[in-house]
């Protein structure tokens, strides 16, 4: 079935191949005409990659910074990056950045996703959080005690962090207008507590570097996991969201467990249609599905997903 316009990670498959072109033979096989290269393509995959797009037999809506992988834990997806308090490892950043920004303009994609920050913590209390959750729930003395102490630090020290990230996102868009690329740079709602952007943030950094192209990259996963977890909620801060939305992540998390497929494993004909907004408002869709997800679940998922979408449209009810 052909999936239209909307996109498809190449996170769900990445894992089982060593070669570029089976893995996008893959994600064909689904019905997807583009594809998102996540962080972690290497440039051994492009080896095969790059011939397949130079020949137009797929398309890329999207690369994930940092493009392609290199492996330094400085500059991975989980880390302070372009907040950084030493000026050297934020220019680095920011390069990273514009060679991400480089790549996606050579393979005629249309943005780059990226993880801008973190407020920084002595240890992962995001981990230690979700097992209280998990363990004895969000009502929990134990876990209000350990959220309140997280939210403190966060609340204390993410405007400075959110500045930094700021200029920087200005420094990489600003040197890709000099160079006349038109690229979006959507920062991506997180999966840690202590990640930026909230929505709340991500609203603001984008309407202080409004024309400068960056916007928001709705992660619908990520964002249905910290409002379960309190960070923030969706139902009142969404709207405002909206107007700055250009991309979005497809994915449902149950309980706190993400990149399941929408509606399918979860088995809520409802609860996901809060999100569908935000899709219908986005430039490109990518379904951002774990390697657990089968390709029946995968078709399933987006049949209801259009369905919903076209019921929408006509003015009419969304239930599956």
């Amino acid at each position: 079935m052909d999936k239209g316009n909307y996109s498809f990670s190449t996170c769900w498959n990445i894992k089982r191949h060593t070669n570029g072109r089976d893995m996008l033979e893959e994600i064909k096989e689904l019905g997807f005409r583009f594809v998102e290269l996540n962080y972690n393509v290497t440039d051994s995959l492009l080896e095969t990659i790059e011939p397949m797009i130079e020949a137009g037999e797929i398309g890329v809506s999207s690369v994930h910074n940092v493009f392609p992988f290199i492996a330094d834990k400085d500059y991975d997806t989980d880390s302070v990056m372009l907040g950084f308090d030493d000026l050297e490892k934020r220019k680095r950043s920011v390069e990273l950045l514009v060679r991400s920004m480089e790549y996606a303009d050579r393979y005629g994609a249309k943005a780059v996703v990226v993880h801008p920050g973190e407020v920084p913590f002595p240890s992962n209390i995001d981990a230690e959080l979700k097992q209280l959750y998990r363990e004895e729930g969000k009502d929990s003395d134990a876990y209000r005690k350990l959220w309140a102490e997280m939210l403190e630090r966060r609340e204390q020290l993410s405007p400075i962090y959110a500045k930094r990230i700021e200029e920087s996102l200005y420094q990489a868009c600003d040197q890709a207008a000099r160079r006349g690329w038109n690229i979006a740079v959507g920062i991506e709602t997180r999966s840690r507590c202590y990640q930026m952007p909230s929505l709340e943030e991500a609203v603001s950094i984008c309407g202080n570097l409004q024309g400068a192209g960056v916007h928001l990259w709705y992660d619908i996963g990520h964002a249905t996991m910290m409002e379960r977890m309190g960070l923030h909620d969706n139902a009142a801060q969404l709207e405002r969201a909206l107007p700055y939305i250009y991309g979005v992540h497809i994915h449902e998390t149950i309980e706190l467990s993400d990149h399941w497929c929408p509606y399918v494993h979860s088995k809520d004909a409802q609860d996901f249609d809060r999100f569908l907004k935000a899709i219908e408002k986005a430039e490109v869709k990518v379904y951002e599905l774990k390697a657990a997800c089968q390709p029946n679940e995968i078709h399933a998922s987006h049949q209801i997903i259009t369905d919903k979408l076209a019921a929408l449209a006509s003015g009419g009810r969304t239930s599956a």
